[in-house]
């Protein structure tokens, strides 16, 4: 049965660059989209989150590049918690899946696994 799903996932940015937030963004959204057997039409939205010191570019518009043109998508910035990882992106997607909630693969790469050891991929 078809069922609305939350996935999580983040990033980190190599710099504070339009490039470099558009080459995270795409790989973590395309990451998350093939580990949980998704297409762009099964996305209901999509939330954005980026660190204080991450603001070269929109995640949103790197989204609409890999098939997200009609996915409603929104960006905000994360609370500043000194100490907090740098350049950072998360998402948190809507999506339905036939898959339960146990079954949905959460995708954290590179250094942004730290943010979450217990669902880290």
């Amino acid at each position: 049965m078809t069922s609305v799903r939350a996935i999580r996932g983040a990033t980190q940015a190599s710099a504070n660059t339009a490039q470099a937030v558009d080459v995270a963004t795409k790989e973590l959204l395309l990451e998350i989209m093939k580990e949980n057997d998704l297409s762009p039409e099964a996305v209901i939205s999509v939330i954005f989150t980026v660190s204080p010191d991450l603001n070269a570019a929109f995640p949103a518009s790197s989204a609409r590049e890999v098939g997200f043109g009609e996915v409603p998508l929104i960006c905000s910035v994360e609370i500043d918690v000194p100490g907090a990882l740098e350049r950072t992106i998360r998402i948190m997607a809507h999506v339905e899946s036939d898959r339960s909630k146990s079954e949905i693969a959460h995708i954290y790469l590179g250094a942004a696994k730290t943010l979450r050891r217990d669902i880290a991929q």
